[in-house]
């Protein structure tokens, strides 16, 4: 397996980071929950972003090339290792965060825990909050377990790939729709396929889906963001039928004056439409000087 990354050992793991561009400010690309391949997943929009920036993909422990989870997988966990990473691999503040999803509590945790490091914050389809607050009170945490636990067994049995893994396919390794496209070459494909199946099981995703209220709330209690937020929001369904993806993302925007997009396109909408979305956080980065 190619490594196309740099390994920054981290207590007793070691963490991948991947990174391209030049320039005086890092724009940090963090994924979201169960994205086996980060350092190729989120190639769409970070190789537009490089002419520019320097940036940085973190591949969590129990992702991408990194090594397993030895530490609880609470957000300060999960920032303090990436904050880590990137010290030992001498890129330094200032950043811009790009969370994906779930990495949106680390997010926001990291950016008011150290302002000083974090200048503005470019959401793709992030987790926030509120959406998390309204959801856990739809699936209490015991329900919550009991359905990690039937999806740790599937993601088990796709990673035998045998006939169930074939049928769904498009909705397992290539549900981003990387591997029929033409953002990775095929080399990178095989890379990408490699690295999924090798992840598909993590413990480390299963543990971070239980522990999404408690991140969640933390995150929370840092307050809003402080910082210039840019937010590109997808059609995603919610589970609450009182509050949808797109007004939590509204109402989360509003309190903290980020700029938000709301578009008609999926979660993954990175591996879609990535000159629209590079477009927009571009205009938005330049609108703050960054």
């Amino acid at each position: 397996m190619n490594n196309y990354g740099t390994i920054a050992k981290v207590g007793n793991t070691e963490i991948n980071v991947y990174s391209e561009g030049n320039g005086d400010i890092t724009i940090i690309f963090m994924a979201g929950s169960g994205v086996g391949c980060p350092g190729l997943e989120y190639k769409p929009i970070y190789r537009r972003m490089s002419d520019k920036y320097r940036i940085a993909v973190i591949e969590k422990a129990g992702y991408g090339l990194s090594g397993k989870a030895v530490t609880e997988r609470t957000v300060e966990n999960l920032v303090e290792e990436s904050r880590a990473a990137l010290k030992e691999l001498n890129i330094e503040p200032p950043y811009i965060l790009a969370p994906h999803s779930y990495s949106g509590f680390e997010a926001i945790w990291w950016a008011n825990t150290y302002p000083d490091e974090v200048k503005a914050v470019l959401s793709i389809d992030m987790g926030l909050p509120n959406m998390m607050k309204a959801m856990s009170e739809k699936i209490p945490i015991e329900k919550k377990k009991a359905m990690v636990a039937k999806t740790r067994k599937f993601m088990q049995t796709i990673a035998k790939r045998g006939l169930l893994d074939k049928i769904l396919r498009n909705r397992t390794v290539n549900a981003s729709g990387l591997l029929t496209g033409s953002e990775l070459s095929d080399d990178e494909k095989k890379i990408y396929e490699e690295v999924y199946y090798k992840n598909i099981a993590s413990e480390a995703v299963f543990e971070e889906s239980v522990l999404a209220e408690e991140n969640a709330k933390k995150s929370d209690s840092t307050g809003y963001l402080k910082c210039p937020s840019c937010f590109i929001v997808s059609n995603m369904k919610s589970v609450v039928k009182t509050l949808s993806w797109q007004q939590a993302a509204k109402d989360y925007a509003e309190h903290c004056n980020a700029e938000i997009h709301i578009l008609d396109e999926n979660h993954m909408m990175y591996a879609v439409i990535p000159d629209k979305m590079t477009s927009i956080f571009k205009s938005f980065l330049e609108k703050n000087n960054l």
